[in-house]
């Protein structure tokens, strides 16, 4: 999914003659702290409520006062994985995209990107997580694979995360199903260390029963 995919449609750019109240208004409305600035069909960069905040009077356009415009955009062909790094690193709410010769072709806001990337690391969908340690050496997620699908399920996403000066690895993986205690039991058996299980159905179960046979006791 790239860059051009995300934007939205729903919030226009300002004009230089726009006033400070109407760009507040804006951003309020978009629930958005950022929003881009265009002069003759150029983009001047991204302001913020908070330059605007510091102003006296809001019915001064945006030409009239002095602001510090922010310069960070992306290119049409960007994949998500970058733009959710922009993001992360820019602290914006927005971000304008742009052509390959400096079109100003709209923006992606926070919310399109959080709601693509539940999509894609299909989030959204029911299923079990399953967090792995194990060597730097020794993490083939193919052979993961093989051992999940053995057990008649299929991983939806997974991701890595290494620690500095570590050499351990953790591995995260979401599966299409809420039953995992096979899928454990499997990969138990390759001595792979399992740190944590979250939306397992048999835990889930397990502490209902517990929690009937409290009752059931109280009730005597």
């Amino acid at each position: 999914m790239l860059a051009n995919e995300l934007i939205s449609e729903a919030i226009p750019p300002l004009k230089e003659s726009d006033s400070i109240q109407r760009a507040l208004d804006r951003m309020d409305e978009f629930r958005v702290s950022h929003l881009p600035v265009m002069v003759d069909g150029v983009l001047l960069g991204l302001i913020s409520d908070d330059d605007l905040f510091e102003e006296i009077d809001f019915e001064a356009s945006l030409k009239s006062v002095n602001i510090n415009y922010s310069r960070v955009s992306l290119q049409s062909n960007q994949h998500i994985y970058d733009v959710v790094k922009v993001f992360s690193e820019s602290h914006l709410t927005v971000l304008p995209v742009l052509d390959e010769g400096r079109n100003y072709l709209g923006v992606i806001n926070t919310n399109t990107v959080v709601d693509r990337w539940a999509s894609i690391a299909s989030i959204k969908e029911p299923g079990g997580i399953i967090v792995l340690e194990m060597d730097n050496r020794n993490n083939s997620l193919a052979h993961i694979a093989q051992i999940i699908e053995s057990e008649s399920a299929q991983i939806l996403s997974s991701y890595i995360t290494s620690h500095i000066d570590s050499t351990r690895t953790e591995v995260t993986i979401k599966v299409n199903r809420t039953e995992i205690s096979g899928i454990l039991a499997s990969l138990g058996r390759y001595d792979y260390h399992i740190l944590a299980t979250f939306n397992d159905n048999k835990e889930q179960s397990g502490t209902g029963d517990r929690y009937d046979q409290l009752m059931n006791y109280l009730s005597i």
